[in-house]
Formats: structure tokens, sequence, C-alpha cells
């Protein structure tokens, strides 16, 4: 009797593709997400893949472990993980919202593990080589490979994302702060500035927004310079990280989980680190 009504309600469910839920999701739920772009080239790839023929009665975790597997073929498991992050949300939104689903077919289904934290330092030296063959030597910024070389001297101070430094507009900037309103997890946040900081805000000129770039043009500038400067495995946001270790000799935990919009003090315990012998020096 129980499996007739189970079967009962199995036959129930409306008869709609992977690839009717990526589709409806893409059109109904993620403009309403700060990441719509990239959301929607993210369901675009997975439109194309045989997962999407499959439909939501019949779909299996097996289904989806063989997507899983596919995709790492061609993709890094960080990747995988995004992707995976984001099937996930469709197909919550079809069990609780749109009746398409029972329960959680990728509930059982396994992520590729976490890659090891990215702990690259900039060095100073380093830090001076990108920034001169970015063409910047000081004063006014000239062209937009000295505004990206700006860029990344601001980002080394404040510990800013790349992203937030690209948005940031006149408004937002005071006399020792600058406040952003789209952070990555959706909190306003005021970033104090340091004296090298705001020389840096006053030595460009009038634009909206501050820094006058896009994150294309930066990224193709950076990784020229980078590798005109003859170093390896650096990115933009490296700088991030970098700041955050210069900014944990000056503030404490939770000064600097608050300049830098981390909930999660745990995680900055890896910047508070020190060996014997530096704690020695301070002895």
């Amino acid at each position: 009797m129980q499996q007739r009504e189970g079967d009962l309600l199995a036959a129930k469910l409306p008869d709609h593709s992977v690839r009717e839920a990526l589709r409806r999701y893409g059109r109904e739920v993620s403009p309403k997400h700060k990441g719509e772009q990239w959301e929607v080239v993210r369901l675009a790839m997975l439109e194309r893949d045989p997962l999407a023929a499959v439909m939501l009665p019949d779909l299996q975790p097996r289904h989806l472990a063989e997507w899983r597997e596919r995709r790492l073929k061609s993709v890094s498991g960080a990747s995988v993980r995004r992707e995976m992050s984001l099937l996930r949300s469709v197909l919550k939104v079809c069990r609780a919202e749109w009746g398409w689903l029972r329960i959680d077919p990728l509930a059982d289904v396994a992520k590729p593990p976490s890659p090891p934290s990215r702990r690259r330092r900039i060095s100073r030296d380093e830090e001076d080589r990108i920034v001169l063959a970015l063409g910047y030597n000081g004063g006014a910024p000239e062209n937009a490979s000295q505004r990206v070389a700006l860029a990344f001297l601001f980002a080394l101070e404040t510990a800013m994302r790349s992203g937030e430094i690209l948005a940031l507009r006149p408004g937002d900037v005071g006399a020792k702060s600058v406040t952003l309103r789209a952070t990555k997890n959706g909190d306003v946040r005021r970033v104090p500035l340091s004296p090298r900081a705001r020389e840096i805000l006053a030595l460009l000129p009038a634009a909206d927004p501050v820094f006058d770039l896009d994150a294309g043009i930066r990224d193709a500038l950076f990784r020229k310079a980078r590798d005109r400067a003859g170093i390896a495995d650096l990115h933009f946001h490296d700088s991030r990280a970098e700041a955050i270790w210069r900014l944990s000799k000056k503030l404490d935990v939770l000064e600097l989980a608050r300049v830098i919009g981390h909930r999660d003090i745990k995680s900055l315990m890896l910047y508070y680190q020190a060996d014997a012998d530096e704690l020695a020096d301070r002895l």
C-alpha cells in the first residue's frame, strides 16, 4: 500500500526536464542576484551537457555524479564546485517553490575536494616591478595602465577586492574612509584609508567610477605587465591576501575582520601565525 502511494505521488510530478528548470531559473531567479551575468553563463554551459535532457521525475544521483565526472575532465574541481552550488540552487527551487521535484537528488553527490588555500605573498620587489611594468613612476596617471598600477597599490593598502575598487564612486569616498555599498556578502562596509591610500585617490583625475577601469581591461593590462616583469604565478586578486597579511601587523583580529568584511574570525588566524624567531624579537 505504501509503495503504491509513493508511486502515486511520483506520478503527480509535472513532466519537465532539467533544461526547462535551468531556463526558468535563468528567467525568474538569476535576475534577482548580483552575479546574474555569471549565473547565466554557467546555466548555458549546463544546458549543453547530456544532463539537461534528463526528465526531473527520473533524475537520480547517478546522473549528477556522471555529469560531475564529465566536467572534471575539462575544468578544475573549483569550477565544478561552483557549478554544483548553482545546480543545487536550481534543484532547491524546483522542489521548494515550483513543485517539480520531491527530493534533492544532489544531496548525496559529493563535491570535488576543495583546493588548498592560496597563500601567494607579494614581495616589495615584485610590487615595484609590476608598477614599473605598468609604466607608472609617480604623479597623476596618464593612461589606463597607470590607473591599473594605482589600483594595485590601492588594493595593497586597503585589502579591498578588485571588484570593490573598480566599483568605487566619487560619492563613496570620504576624508579618511570609503564606503562600499556592493560587497561580496551584501553588507555595506566602511574601509579606513591609510595616508598612502589617500594619496593614491588624490592623484586620480575626477572620474566616475573613481579608477575609470573595467575588469576586462584591468585583467589584460595586469597580466601583460606581470609577464614583462618576469613574475610567475601572480594575479591581481593576490593583492587582497597580501594586504591582509600587512594589516594583521597593525590591527587586532576583530579590527581586521571589520575592515575586510570577514564574518568568520577563525579564517583570519592564518594571518596571525608567527614563527618562534619572530615571537622572540617581539619579546
